[in-house]
């Protein structure tokens, strides 16, 4: 399908959607690795310009991948909801945009056409907002989620903690807990990414988290991130774990890669409502970053971007307690530097909040990237005051085990204090309960393992 454009010395056609898509989206070094990405300034502000006028049915009639060839895409178009997509079929994508930045567009606005949106519709709006844009947008929607705790509530900001190992000892895991609940982390999961991938080390795992949490009263969940498939065998051998997790694609060669398909997650996603610890509803726990598709050569010649919110998409399906991206994880082949990271941390939070999902962020960088703290911890204010539902913290900012770094434990209370956050409502109490929270702020005893011993 050919697109106009009237932009002068930028050309005046693309050759596709897909086309117009990709060279729209800012600059990331992801998608210059592929050979989409614009040319120049010129022909990206040409894409932008095309796909402002481009209406809400084209997109929806020209997916990313087609829908005979891609499972994803079969899923994103039949959760649409018909009569609400009827309503606004025949927006342009800048009518959109104008409707979620308008002063008197609220949380209730948003949910009303959220069912008839797919994902290369909230792609594409999300290529015409500004960084300020995305945060303002992101403020206003308010998505929770419930499993043994509620998190997303207005007014909260909550974490997860990540205690990883490099040698998968429970004994450090658990210490590193201590440590984390310490500076009131923990609310959203305790959730440790093992090095070995087998059903015995993720049993081990998942046994010392929810001991100690059972042993302390914690309300939280715990997980391991293993293979689902893994967790799936753990689960069915007796194992207590009240979230199931997976990383997610944006396309059905991404999703075969990670060794995953759509029937499989079905499966993962009722033995989980069957059969772990937690209270629920929401059970399951998806991790998703841009550049994922083209790390596997499964990318279909689609921008990462719009892929990403395909993940989304896909996510929306299983009710999820926790989603979030882990934005700088794969390198500056992906995102190059502080810049990059940042957009699209703003970018990733914005569209899974648009789907309708309990969304969180990994900021974090490798050391390879051009890159610092600095960056992320500008990611983490953005977005904290954008209304995130979570972040990531791990000892120091720096994870051990998978060697990239990110925003730390002491990091949390810092966030909460600059932003009046609280943290999830159980979890506060029991911070109380534990005399380490008291009028809205950590006390003395912050940040002292050995409370817990």
């Amino acid at each position: 399908m050919a697109i106009k454009t009237t932009t002068p010395d930028a050309g005046d056609r693309f050759d596709s959607v897909v086309e117009v898509l990709a060279k729209a989206n800012e600059p990331k070094t992801g998608d210059e690795l592929a050979g989409v990405a614009a040319d120049s300034d010129a022909e990206r502000v040409a894409a932008k310009r095309a796909l402002a006028g481009m209406r809400l049915e084209t997109l929806r009639e020209n997916p990313a991948v087609p829908a005979d060839e891609d499972e994803v895409t079969r899923v994103i178009q039949e959760a649409v909801r018909e009569p609400i997509y009827d309503e606004i079929r025949e927006w342009t994508v800048a009518d959109l945009r104008e409707y979620l930045v308008a002063t008197d567009t609220g949380e209730r606005e948003i949910a009303a056409i959220r069912p008839g949106l797919t994902s290369e519709m909230i792609a594409a709006v999300t290529k015409l907002m500004s960084n300020l844009d995305l945060a303002l947008v992101t403020s206003r929607m308010e998505v929770p989620a419930r499993c043994n705790t509620t998190v997303g509530e207005r007014g909260t900001l909550s974490f997860r903690l990540q205690p990883n190992d490099p040698a998968d000892d429970v004994a450090n895991i658990v210490d590193a807990t201590r440590e984390g609940l310490s500076y009131g982390v923990g609310d959203a999961v305790i959730g440790v990414n093992p090095v070995q991938d087998g059903v015995e080390t993720t049993t081990r795992i998942l046994e010392a988290t929810h001991g100690f949490i059972e042993e302390w009263d914690v309300p939280t969940q715990n997980c391991c991130l293993a293979h689902v498939t893994t967790q799936m065998d753990a689960i069915r051998e007796g194992a207590p774990a009240d979230l199931v997790f997976q990383s997610l694609a944006g396309t059905e060669a991404g999703n075969d890669e990670f060794g995953v398909d759509v029937a499989l997650l079905d499966e993962a996603h009722e033995l989980a409502r069957r059969r772990c610890t937690s209270s629920g509803p929401n059970v399951l726990y998806f991790e998703t970053g841009q550049g994922a598709e083209l790390s596997g050569d499964a990318h279909e010649g689609v921008d990462q971007l719009t892929l990403e919110a395909r993940c989304y998409g896909l996510a929306k399906r299983y009710d999820p307690f926790l989603v979030n991206t882990v934005v700088g994880f794969i390198g500056p082949e992906y995102l190059y530097d502080g810049r990059q990271v940042i957009r699209a941390g703003l970018e990733d939070v914005f569209m899974g909040q648009l789907h309708g999902i309990p969304m969180g962020i990994d900021a974090c960088y490798t050391n390879h990237m051009q890159a610092d703290q600095n960056d992320i911890e500008n990611l983490a204010v953005l977005l904290a005051a954008a209304g995130a539902n979570y972040f990531i913290t791990v000892p120091m900012g720096d994870d051990v085990m998978l060697n990239y770094q990110s925003n730390s434990y002491h990091d949390a209370p810092a966030l909460r204090e600059l932003f009046d956050r609280d943290p999830a409502p159980a979890f506060r109490e029991w911070l109380e309960e534990m005399d380490l929270w008291r009028d809205g702020r950590l006390t003395d005893r912050a940040g002292d393992p050995t409370i817990f011993t």
